[in-house]
Formats: C-alpha cells, structure tokens, sequence
C-alpha cells in the first residue's frame, strides 16, 4: 500500500465522518423530519392500497356482475375449507375459496415467533388466477371450489356444473419442498375466445420478518426473477420498486433472506408486472409487501393443462440446485441462484472453493462456531505464501533503507525528484527487489476477502447456530443493547463486532510501521502524521458491521487475529543481517549481467531524458 492509496483512504474516511456529523439533524429538524415521516408512510400506504387495488382490478377486468346468468354463479356462495398436503419436509395449506395455496409451513427450521417457519400465511397471502371469456372473466378467488381426490399430498380443486370443469391440481413431491400445480378445463372451449392463449396468475405477499436483525433481513430480502435463457435480476431491496418486465421468466421468487416461495412457469412467464413496497414501521413484524401479476400459457380447449409449480423452501444453494431436477421445464433453472454468493468472480470463489470446503467441515458435526474457525485458519493456510512474499518484499526495502536514505542526501532539491527517482529503482534492480512485490499477493487474497462477505451471510447452516456470547450466528449478537436506537449505532453492541475492529487497528498498526519503515525524509514524515488518521476506518467498519451477522463479525475477528500471529512470526523469524547478506550476494552474482531498464525504471529514465531535452530547448 504505497502513499497514495493511503492519502486516499483517509480522505475518504474524513469524508464520511465529516459529512455523517455536518449533516446530523438538530432536533428541530428532527421533529420535522418526524411529520414528514408521517405523511410519507401515509402516502405509501396510499401507493400500496393503489397498487393492490390495481392488481385486483386487472384480474376482474370485464368481469360481468354477480347474478344468475353468470357462468359457475351458483359457486359464489359456499362455505370455505381448508385442505392440507403434508410431507417430511413442508405442510402446504390451500383453500377452498379460490382454490390455491393460502399458507407453507417450513418443518425443521424455528420461528422467531415460535413454531415452524410460515412462508406464506392466511392473512397475509392472496393469489388467484384469472382466464379472459368472450363475455366474462372466470376469477379463481371469486368461487368455492369442491376438493376431489383428496390424499395426504394431493388434491384436486373442481368448479364444476353439469358439462363444464375447472380443474387445479396439486401434488406435492415427497421429501421435497416442490408442489406441482395443473390446471385443465373441459367443457369451456365455447365460452373462451379462439384467439385465447393465455391466463393470468395474481399473487400478492406481505412478508415477514424471519430473523433477529430488521435491516440486515430486509437487505438480502427481495422479489428476484429468472429469466429464460439469462441470468436472475431483482427489485430494489431497501426502497419501493416497481417493475414491468417484457422479457419471458422462468420463475418469480419472493424471496426472504433464507426462505423463499417460488412460483414456477415451465412455459414461461410473460408480460411481467411486478412490484415491492417497504413497511413503513419497523417494529411491525414485517418487511415489504411484494406483488406480481404474469401471464402464461393456457390452452382453452383443455387439451393441453396449464402447468405450473411452487418451490416453497428454504435457501439452501444444495437443496435448490437438486430441486432443479425436479422441475418440469426441460432446462436447468438455476434455482440456486437464489442464494446471493456475489459478483461473477466472488461467486466463482464461493461456487468452486468456499462451498466444498464449508460442506467438508460441516461433514464432521461441529459446532458451527468452530467451523467457521477451521475455515479461517485453512484460507489463511492458503494465502500464507502471498502473506510471506508480501511481508518479505517489505523486509527487503527496509534492510535497503540505509542506501536510499543516502540517495536523499545526494538530491535534496525538488527539481532532481526524478534522478533521485531513477537511481532508487536501479538500487532495487541491482538488489534484485520489486517496490511493487507486496502489492500482487495482497491482490489476490482480496477476492477471497470479499467472496466470504457474500457467503456467510447467506450460509443458512448458521441460522439459529450458537456460539460463546451468540445466539444466533446468522444475526449480530446483542447481548450488550439498550432500549433505543441510537445515531450511526442502532440499539445494541455487538462485541465480535468490537472485536474485529480491534484486530483491525492493530493490523493498521502494523502496517503503518512497516510503511514507516521503508519511506524516508518527507514521505516518512507525511506518514507519520497520517498514521493516527488511518485508525478512523476500522472505526467506519464497527459502524457498518455493527448490525451484520455475528458468524461474519467472528470471521472477520479471526481473519484479523492470525494476521497478527503471522506477522509477529515473520518479524521474528527474519534476520534483518542475513537478508542484507543474501541481498549483496545476489548483486554481486548479477553485477556482470548486461544492464537491462524495463518497467517503472524504464519509464523514469525516459521521463528524465525528455525532461533534459526540455531544458536543453529552454536554454537554447
């Protein structure tokens, strides 16, 4: 990390925290800011209202009232059951009225309010599918269905009159978290339009809360969509976002941080409408409310059934790329992307290396706590190579630091910075050492870095695992917290948050030493003075992760600690003497070796010479 990087830093660093402070709210603004709050969560609730209202008015578009010469009319009045398809894995509940799934109760994985996990509920949950008449719309959610052949994991939903059927059907997959969904007619060839090809499917959501922290939840929480032959996109995670998509989809996913309900279309999803509506009131138990209306194929005449299914599961990468298997479309769907493991390099990394070797350890049945440990000291077991030539190319130009101290005294002036420049990088060469050596290895261990900030939050193996102080390594631990938020801080302390920013001062510490170490006359007194600003980003880091997961935090802290242990150990397995002694044997070896200029040494040596000639035409 040379000088500049490091000015860069800072300054970005001042930045923030000067402009985090100047613009703090005094309280005057602050009672503003609550009236506006207000008004806007009022006016959101309007938009939310209008875009439910807007949703329901497309699916009953054309829809001709109530009364005896409507089609199925006798089917508007019933009295409404619930059916349930159950397996190991999944409790699927449907309703009569409407015919669809209404709630998803997730076996194995605890809820925060008790109970299993409840994907969807009753309340919360609207779905209906409508299909477009000559003369009316024939709404799924406007009738009571009569259940047929009703099993532990299957059903069939009739609207039915004499000669005429509309038929849903579920089956539910064993040990699996699919249910597959056909929906035929007979009779109705008639009553559809020739040019009739598709119907159209309306879903509503208010999603839950699922775990501790509120905005660490709603930030991997979003409505993600596939599409056919591309990759996934979604909606905007903490804002309100409205979408309408003119390319096919494979899927729709409401998708929560570690659950999500995936309605599928083998014969695509077209014309794409969707929309996600952030809660207004934290404390509500609620994240956002996502809505989608699609269409697909329909065949009027019956002989061709509609198919669809639902993934209703947790976001497992392993259990949705098997579930890919299960799917009815003759393409893989890539389910698995659901699990958000980073951009195309850091997924590579978490694809192909982090996941085997977090399942291997997993393998053994330890704590997670001790995983995660194991799974720091083998990455860092990996990248200690590049620690080493990192740290060795700094010992090198601290052991040089004496003849380049004598090169400032022999170009103290500021018009020989270049000469002074050129014979510094030809001391380098002669000694066979690279001022940018320490740079590549520290390059490439930063993928690695970042590939784990993607995966451990996204690891629902952590979810619920305890560990120390932590309840919960999916969520910040909070065993120090208070009963308000406060400013940049929230409402608790998480100490392997405090932890990590620990190991991090000490690491910066370290690192402005060895800086210190290597620069000379003003570049090191520049240092100096800058060293005491370099503290102010671990300080930025404890109030970004402070509300991160603890499984991350402690990963960090680790991370952070044996970069300590390595250093101190190559600091006192490295004899300054004999590396300066291996230094000069290798000048010596090499002094009769034809003089070769490339790289920055090469380019300062043509900067000089331009430079001269510059002087020379001045002169002249």
């Amino acid at each position: 990390m040379d000088k500049n990087t490091i000015t860069g830093f800072v300054l970005i660093t001042l930045v923030v925290i000067a402009f985090s402070w100047f613009s703090r709210p005094s309280e005057a603004e602050l009672r503003q800011r609550q009236e506006q709050d207000s008004i806007a969560a009022a006016m959101q609730q309007q938009q939310e209202e209008r875009i439910k209202q807007e949703l329901a008015e497309a699916a009953t578009a054309q829809a001709l009232p109530a009364d005896s010469a409507s089609l199925f009319f006798a089917k508007r009045e019933g009295q409404e059951q619930e059916i349930v398809l159950e397996n190991n894995v999944v409790k699927v509940t449907l309703s009569t009225l409407g015919g669809t799934v209404e709630q998803a109760e997730l076996k194995g994985f605890d809820s925060r309010y008790g109970g299993n996990v409840t994907l969807l509920s009753r309340k919360e949950t609207q779905m209906s599918f409508a299909f477009e008449g000559k003369q009316e719309n024939i709404i799924t959610s406007d009738y009571y269905f009569r259940p047929e052949a009703v099993t532990d994991t299957s059903v069939t939903m009739m609207l039915d009159q004499p000669g005429k059927v509309l038929a849903i059907s579920y089956q539910l997959r064993p040990d699996s978290y699919m249910l597959d969904i056909n929906i035929s007619t007979q009779g109705l060839s008639g009553f559809f339009s020739p040019s009739t090809k598709t119907m159209t499917v309306n879903w509503t959501d208010r999603i839950m809360q699922q775990e501790k922290g509120y905005d660490f939840e709603n930030r991997y929480s979003t409505l993600t969509y596939k599409r056919t032959d591309k990759g996934t996109k979604h909606l905007k995670e903490t804002r309100n976002d409205e979408k309408t998509v003119d390319e096919p989809l494979d899927w729709i996913a409401f998708k929560n941080q570690f659950f999500s309900a995936v309605m599928i279309a083998p014969d695509n999803f077209t014309d794409a409408h969707l929309t996600s509506i952030q809660e207004t009131e934290k404390k509500a138990g609620f994240l956002k409310t996502y809505g989608a209306e699609a269409k697909t194929a329909f065949d009027p005449t019956g002989s061709q059934p509609t198919r669809m299914q639902f993934y209703l599961g947790p976001n497992d990468f392993h259990k949705l790329k098997a579930h890919n298997d299960l799917t009815l479309a003759p393409k893989d769907l890539e389910l698995e992307k659901l699990v958000d493991l980073g951009w195309p390099l850091f997924r590579w990394i978490n694809r192909w290396f982090i996941i085997y070797l977090f399942d291997w350890l997993t393998a053994f049945g330890l704590p997670m706590g001790i995983v995660l440990a194991l799974l720091t000291i083998i990455v860092k077991t990996l990248v200690y190579p590049t620690t080493k030539k990192s740290f060795m190319s700094s010992a090198k130009m601290r052991v040089l630091k004496p003849q380049i101290d004598a090169l400032n005294q022999k170009y103290p002036k500021q018009e020989d910075a270049m000469k002074k420049q050129q014979e510094m990088m030809q001391i380098y060469s002669q000694y066979g050492v690279s001022p940018m050596g320490g740079c590549l290895p520290m390059l490439i261990q930063t993928p690695i870095w970042i590939a784990l900030f993607n995966f451990v939050p996204n690891a629902i193996e952590l979810r619920g695992q305890s560990f120390l102080w932590a309840d919960d390594l999916s969520a910040y631990d909070d065993i120090i917290r208070w009963g308000k938020d406060l400013w940049l801080i929230g409402d608790h302390l998480s100490i392997f948050c405090v932890l990590f920013c620990l190991t991090n001062i000490i690491n910066t510490w370290i690192s402005m030493r060895q800086q210190q170490n290597q620069l000379t006359g003003e570049q090191a007194q520049q240092m100096k003075m800058m060293q005491y600003m370099m503290y102010f980003m671990p300080l930025m880091f404890f109030f970004m992760f402070n509300n991160y997961s603890s499984g991350l935090c402690y990963y960090y802290f680790l991370s952070g600690l044996l970069n300590i242990l390595m250093m101190w150990y190559l600091r006192r397995s490295t004899d300054d003497a004999k590396l300066l002694a291996k230094l000069e044997a290798y000048r010596e070896q090499h002094k009769n070796d034809p003089k070769k200029t490339s790289g920055m040494a090469a380019r300062l040596e043509a900067l000089q010479k331009m430079a001269e000639e510059q002087q020379r035409n001045n002169r002249r």
